[in-house]
């Protein structure tokens, strides 16, 4: 398959951290500053070509993430896409624009 010429959007659904760390699924290699998420249809998730994406979120719309990695496999239930958090590094994105 090739890549799309345009921008997409997928709407996604955040997943508890505590669970994306069970034995399960990413086995306790998800940290602080990562976000796990699936599409909200099955089968739709990031994929290769995603990695730099953002995750916006809220009323008024936010970048919360930038989409980091997903198993190989993209829409395995048992290996959601993660993102990096942007919260825990706005300090630095903040100092580092100035």
């Amino acid at each position: 398959r090739q890549l799309s010429p345009t921008l997409q959007e997928l709407e996604v659904t955040v997943v508890d951290t505590q669970k994306c760390n069970s034995s399960s699924f990413w086995r306790g290699k998800i940290g602080p500053a990562m976000i796990c998420f699936q599409g909200q249809h099955r089968g739709s998730a990031p994929t290769k070509g995603d990695s730099g994406s953002p995750s916006v979120c809220g009323k008024r719309p936010a970048v919360a993430g930038v989409m980091s990695f997903s198993s190989k496999n993209a829409t395995n239930p048992f290996k959601p896409p993660v993102a990096t958090s942007v919260v825990t590094y706005k300090k630095w994105i903040q100092k580092t624009l100035r």
